[in-house]
């Protein structure tokens, strides 16, 4: 490669003195002419020249004079980069700071210039002290410029040699001609806008109908969960009175008040009597979700012992076990101390976690567990080794109305409400309920809540 295909870090390409207002002109039409042969668009031509002249006339109107360096340049890895360097001798800037930033205000227009310029470049510096002059160094970058080389540096130097300088009407002409191309450019870019305002108009409105949609769906659908809940209170009030008779009618049948019963009769009036409680117990947590649901359920809250609460519980859940071969065990609880919530709903929620627990549990145990977690949270576990959960069953067991399809499951009656049930009358006392189960291994049923109801962890 021969020397003048070198690649030039930093090339001159020409000076400028400012003796008189028409170098001014002349360092506006090199800076133009530089930037088209190092391949600049035009607007960016233009902004450079601009920038150029700017500066050149401070330097001549507050200076008195000065001179413009352009050069070009060039890293391995950016595009060229075409700069001017206008340096005076002058009094310099006492408020530069303050002109930068945008604060000082002067009647003469003075620091403009050098906004504007800063603006109309990709770099900026400049240095001035008050009685040492300024120079200011701009500079662009020549987009989708290649390597510049210092042969292309000679080039135009002797290009701009041979240019003759046009004279000030030619560049009002051409600076018109500048002015009319940054109007287009201007008057397209505000189609464009409006026409991006006129499709934003058209999404805003189609976003507030989606909304105007959605309110009106939210407001039917609240309406048909109010109903849905005013259905279920009525209809299980309504199923209450009758059962409830059905219930004492086989109380008195069971106790003979009418006659004796044969063993065919007893055994029959048994399983009624076991469909009625059942039947009940639906009709219950039927009313309790539409409560709920409704915001109208009461809390009684008052002190309580968890011996207590279990030993209410083992009363309850012992004659549910229908084999020999699971066992029901309490543990003594490891904190004796007082509780503060509603025993009664406590109460609900264990005896469905009992009853699930033994409807899925053929052999082994069921143990009930009670331990604090903090000095404000109690924990109660029930854990059985039954069938056990799926892993990819487990967020569906708390839906309503769901049950998981099994073999056992098909023999176990079952409406899908206790879990769903118990889990809302733990969040209404402030708690959460956790499973943890293996398919096969059992499962272990945790509800955590606070040790005084309204109380924070």
């Amino acid at each position: 490669m021969s020397q003048v295909e070198v690649r030039a870090r930093r090339a001159s390409l020409l000076t400028l003195e400012l003796r008189y207002e028409h170098d001014v002109v002349l360092a506006r039409q090199r800076a133009r002419q530089i930037a088209e042969l190092l391949g600049c668009e035009a607007q960016d031509q233009t902004r450079f020249a601009t920038a150029v002249s700017e500066l050149a006339r401070n330097a001549f109107r507050y200076a008195g004079g000065g001179r413009v360096t352009f050069a070009v340049e060039d890293t391995e890895s950016a595009s060229p980069t075409v700069t001017a360097r206008i340096a005076d001798d002058g009094p310099g800037i006492g408020d530069l700071q303050a002109i930068l930033d945008g604060r000082y205000e002067s009647h003469t227009g003075m620091g403009l210039g050098l906004l504007g310029a800063r603006r109309l470049s990709d770099r900026f510096r400049i240095d001035s002290a008050p009685g040492q002059g300024t120079t200011v160094e701009i500079g662009r970058v020549v987009h989708g410029g290649g390597a510049f080389t210092s042969k292309d540096a000679s080039r135009i130097a002797e290009t701009l040699a041979r240019a003759v300088a046009a004279g000030p009407f030619e560049e009002i002409q051409q600076q018109n001609q500048e002015l009319v191309r940054a109007l287009d450019e201007v008057r397209a870019r505000n189609a464009e806008v409006e026409r991006l305002n006129a499709e934003l108009g058209e999404t805003n409105r189609g976003v507030l109908a989606l909304y105007a949609e959605l309110d009106d769906q939210a407001r039917d659908l609240k309406r048909a969960s109010e109903a849905k809940s005013r259905f279920l209170s009525d209809m299980s009030h309504e199923l209450r009175t009758p059962l409830t008779s059905v219930m004492n009618l086989t109380r008195i049948l069971l106790d003979r008040t009418d006659g004796e019963l044969s063993s065919e009769q007893e055994h029959q009036i048994i399983m009624i009597r076991r469909s009625i409680t059942a039947l009940i117990e639906l009709v219950n947590d039927l009313l309790d979700l539409a409560k709920i649901e409704a915001g109208r359920i009461d809390l009684r809250i008052a002190p309580f012992t968890i011996p207590e609460l279990f030993a209410a519980l083992r009363g309850m859940c012992r004659p549910l076990l229908t084999s020999n071969a699971v066992a029901l065990i309490f543990e003594e609880p490891e904190t004796q101390g007082e509780m503060t919530t509603d025993e009664t709903r406590l109460a609900q929620i264990l005896r469905n976690l009992l009853s699930n627990a033994i409807k899925f549990t053929e052999t082994g145990e069921i143990r009930v567990r009670a331990t604090a977690t903090s000095e404000t949270l109690i924990r109660f576990d029930v854990m059985d080794t039954g069938i056990g959960i799926a892993e990819a069953d487990r967020s569906r067991i708390f839906d309503e109305y769901t049950q998981v399809d099994g073999p056992v499951q098909r023999r176990v009656p079952g409406t899908g409400l206790g879990l769903p049930l118990t889990r809302k009358l733990a969040q209404l006392l402030g708690g959460r309920v956790e499973v943890r189960s293996a398919l096969g291994k059992g499962s272990t049923f945790s509800v955590v809540l606070p040790r005084a109801y309204g109380a924070t962890s």
